[in-house]
């Protein structure tokens, strides 16, 4: 099951006890689906849970017949379609009257007086996301989207989201394929919504990832950095013992070098893995990185001359 349908399971559990938020969710759910008009009233979705659901509100809600239908949406997967729909002009008549919305509508827009009351806005959201949101698994990407089939009814949905005080939104609205989709982008805005809608285990799981990543993202970094400082090291090493081989096979040996520069280069070559500090801190008269450091420098100048 994919993230998107668990989380349509999971709201699906959620029933509000007031009948105006039964209401809304309602709403929600028939106005942004497949069709909402004279002509037919219906919504396609893949979750079963939300179809029965749909189904059980707009019976009590309108008091009308609903028919779900099922068919297969995807062969090779063997995923069904579930289409929840009114059947009889009179019926749909009903639905439309029910939610304050004229057969002759050219323009299907949010009716704000099924939204009653403040209460009532986590729900109607619940229902837009059951007819036509989705979101998208977190170990790929933080996204959250209505697909909307009229422009005037995205908008509303946004102008909707952006006004919810508590979420503290603004959703991006785009054309895609002939539909419009309304969406919002970020870990936290999609965990967010998800919380208000009723997702809240979704949203915890969502966040839950989000960490994992980050946590493995920094040892990752970490990782990365300190192999780098190894090689950069090793390198160093590498080169120094060069010179220090070079000194010691010329003509006058290591004894050319003053007593400070013989003992770290002694020092070196039998320590090679050390680093600069744990170098210094092993000659007789300890010295500081930075110390060890020019002195080395110094060792391979007298081999580049030589």
């Amino acid at each position: 099951m994919s993230f998107a349908s668990e989380t349509k399971t999971e709201l699906c559990q959620v029933m509000p006890q007031d009948s105006c938020c039964r209401r809304a969710e309602c709403y929600g759910m028939l106005l942004f689906g497949r069709s909402f008009s004279e002509n037919s009233v219906s919504l396609t979705t893949e979750s079963s849970a939300a179809a029965h659901r749909a189904a059980q509100l707009t019976a009590e809600t309108a008091g009308v017949i609903v028919d779900i239908s099922t068919s297969l949406w995807h062969r090779r997967e063997r995923k069904s379609a579930f289409t929840v729909s009114v059947s009889g002009s009179g019926q749909r008549e009903a639905v439309l009257a029910c939610f304050g919305h004229i057969k002759t509508e050219i323009n299907l827009r949010i009716n704000r007086a099924n939204i009653e009351n403040e209460c009532c806005a986590c729900a109607f959201l619940r229902g837009v996301f059951l007819s036509c949101g989705t979101v998208s698994d977190p170990q790929k990407d933080y996204h959250l989207e209505f697909v909307v089939p009229f422009m005037n009814l995205a908008k509303d949905l946004s102008a909707f989201i952006s006004e919810i005080y508590e979420l503290d939104l603004q959703p991006g609205l785009l054309n895609r394929k002939g539909s419009y989709v309304v969406y919002v982008k970020g870990s936290e805005h999609v965990a967010d919504l998800m919380t208000f809608t009723g997702a809240g285990k979704a949203a915890m799981n969502l966040m839950q990832v989000k960490m994992l990543k980050e946590v493995r993202n920094n040892v990752n970094r970490k990782t990365n950095f300190e192999t780098a400082n190894i090689d950069k090291t090793a390198l160093a090493a590498a080169e120094q013992i060069v010179a220090i081989e070079k000194i010691t096979n010329s003509a006058g040996g290591i004894s050319i070098l003053p007593e400070e520069l013989r003992e770290l280069a002694m020092l070196r070559c039998r320590y090679p893995e050390m680093s600069l500090r744990e170098l210094g801190a092993t000659l007789s008269d300890p010295l500081s990185r930075s110390g060890v450091n020019h002195r080395l420098q110094r060792i391979m100048d007298i081999a580049r001359e030589l």
